[in-house]
């Protein structure tokens, strides 16, 4: 059986080939942990110079949380199975959120199950 902290490395790296393979780059770090039903994704240095650039106006911010949302959710199955993939868990519900000010994204995957039990 693998450790925790092996489940939430595999997790990150197949988050960061999502990225690079969906979006065409990847954060700068990732990290995820598991906590009772949830599985926290932390991505970090997502958004280019130019997008920061772009967040300088209230509308700006608007169209690059819009369009960096959509992206992601377009690709929610592929999310959801590397999920299952690795956890064997089916994901329940996903929420994330991007600050245009830090360039950091939260993923959090929502299962049926405590996974944290199983460790």
């Amino acid at each position: 059986m693998k450790s925790k902290g092996t489940v939430e490395a595999e997790i990150s790296s197949a988050i960061t080939q999502w990225e690079k393979d969906y979006l065409g780059r990847g954060s700068l770090s990732v990290k995820t942990d598991i906590l009772r039903d949830m599985i926290i994704v932390t991505l970090r240095g997502i958004l280019t110079p130019a997008e920061y650039a772009v967040c300088r106006t209230k509308d700006g911010i608007l169209t690059i949380k819009k369009v960096r949302s959509e992206m992601v959710e377009l690709g929610i199955g592929d999310l959801y199975s590397i999920i299952f993939n690795i956890t064997n868990q089916e994901v329940k519900s996903f929420h994330t959120d991007l600050s245009t000010t830090t360039g950091e994204r939260i993923m959090i995957f929502k299962l049926f199950n405590n996974y944290q039990k199983s460790f």
